[in-house]
């Protein structure tokens, strides 16, 4: 787990601190991580498998905007009040994955701002790939292809 992008640039203190929130989960194929609305109370490193990042669309059900596979950073909307998810997620095939407690990582991040920065800039870094990626789907999708 350490070589995750999540620790970059922490101390091994600040790595251990970091490991005592987590813990290792599984989840089957098409099992709910979270959905859209409900409380976000931790976020994930996915160590294997995929996940399908969703949104509920009137008329048209779940439909996914994203997949997400290993190495990749799951969840953002626990760190910013109200703390609820903007996005539904789900298993896709068997998923191996860290989960990392949000309650006691913003405990942490008062404790030791420099841990906090560094967990917050990882996350930032997670929002502004996957706002490009949306923003390359979107020039895409109204491109004029005629």
């Amino acid at each position: 787990m350490a070589s995750a992008r999540i620790f970059d640039g922490l101390t091994s203190p600040e790595r251990e601190a970091l490991f005592l929130t987590s813990h290792e989960v599984f989840y089957d194929d098409a099992e709910r991580l979270f959905d859209e609305g409900g409380p976000a109370g931790c976020y994930w490193l996915i160590r294997h498998g995929r996940v399908a990042l969703d949104t509920a669309v009137p008329g048209r059900g779940l439909v996914v905007i994203e997949t997400l596979g290993p190495d990749d950073l799951l969840g953002w909307s626990w760190l910013v009040p109200p703390y609820r998810w903007h996005f539904g997620a789900r298993a896709i095939g068997t998923v191996q994955a860290t989960v990392f407690d949000a309650e006691q990582l913003r405990i942490l991040a008062d404790q030791n701002p420099r841990l906090g920065y560094a967990v917050t800039r990882q996350l930032l870094g997670v929002v502004l790939d996957r706002l490009q990626s949306t923003r390359a789907r979107l020039l895409d999708l109204y491109a004029d292809h005629g």
